[in-house]
């Protein structure tokens, strides 16, 4: 069972992976294996109102493609080179009730269960970024992932093993809560 102090722990150590990947392979399986534990968020109604789309390996090309597509050709090469190391892909894509109460409940679930999702990796030694790019919103890079209307493209996950080196030089900090908690 894990301690208190070490989920304590996995939250203050983990942080966004954006580059220095390295070259291993991440599996469909592994990721569906985290999804597994991630998906126990809470969940307003158990609506688990997310779906996911896993990218690795042959499908990363048509993926960086879909995505070139939402670009002007001048500025392909730029964005190709934000995608053409990361080992995979998660897009995360949730329902979009019309009823706004529901929806950001959705939304707030969604959001726990990739955190979880971030935190299980992590300590593996998996490195995750949470995208969400203006591609996401572009009726091309949707049709091409199979997104529908009623549905939003909540993030799509960078995943991959990386150079603990370069994540170590990381500086990292955070507002202490105190000076922004009153009492009422």
């Amino acid at each position: 069972m894990i301690t208190t102090n070490r989920v304590a722990e996995l939250i203050r150590e983990r942080t966004t992976v954006k580059s220095g990947y390295i070259d291993k392979e991440v599996s469909q399986e592994l990721v569906l294996s985290l999804l597994k534990d991630a998906v126990w968020a809470p969940t307003h109604g158990i609506r688990e109102p997310w779906r996911f789309i896993f990218i690795a390996n042959d499908r990363k090309e048509p993926f960086i493609e879909a995505i070139l597509q939402c670009h002007e050709k001048s500025r392909h090469d730029i964005v190709r080179a934000k995608f053409v190391d990361v080992p995979a892909f998660l897009v995360i894509i949730m329902n979009e009730d019309p009823r706004q109460k529901v929806w950001e409940e959705d939304l707030a679930a969604t959001s726990c269960m990739l955190q979880n999702l971030q935190l299980l990796a992590w300590e593996i030694g998996l490195g995750m970024a949470w995208k969400t790019p203006n591609h996401i919103y572009d009726p091309k890079f949707r049709n091409a992932l199979g997104v529908v209307p009623g549905e939003k493209i909540v993030g799509v996950l960078n995943i991959g093993y990386f150079d603990k080196e370069i994540v170590e030089k990381k500086v990292r900090k955070r507002t202490d809560p105190e000076e922004k908690l009153i009492a009422f």
